[in-house]
């Protein structure tokens, strides 16, 4: 069984030029996820006490599977951004809620995750910061083109 932690705090940091995603009631030892874009790359760290998963998709691999993705009911990631060792699965939950499950495959016996739930308002906070509405006008017109 799949168990997501919510996330329900966002802050910018401009000294790293990052965004920070926490619990509102958070120690140092609770789940966070900091974004940050880094050319045409987008580095995600998702920890929890001192366990880390750190992923480096590229910008608009990313940004293409956020903007395909379908509202659905229970905990379902229906994207995946990167390859079968490593990847960032996605989905969209009915509530509005963002689940994000980061994960390494070390071989055919098994594989680490950490699953987060962003809410509906840190999910467009996230989305906003990311400039998702402004990618999804561009693919939409470089696909019409």
């Amino acid at each position: 069984m799949r168990n997501f932690q919510t996330l329900d705090e966002a802050r910018v940091d401009s000294a790293s030029e990052s965004m920070v995603i926490s619990l509102s009631a958070a120690d140092d030892d609770q789940p966070r996820l900091a974004v940050r874009r880094e050319g045409a790359y987008v580095t995600l760290s998702a920890s929890y006490g001192p366990l880390e998963i750190a992923m480096r998709p590229r910008y608009d691999d990313l940004m293409r599977a956020i903007t395909r993705l379908t509202a659905a009911e229970g905990p379902l990631t229906t994207r995946q951004v990167g390859t079968s060792h490593a990847y960032l699965a996605l989905g969209l939950h009915k509530d509005g809620s963002l689940l994000l499950r980061l994960t390494i495959v070390a071989d055919a016996t098994g594989h680490l995750s950490i699953n987060l739930r962003l809410t509906e308002s840190i999910r467009q906070q996230l989305y906003d910061w990311l400039g998702v509405s402004a990618f999804n006008g561009r693919d939409a017109q470089a696909t019409s083109v």
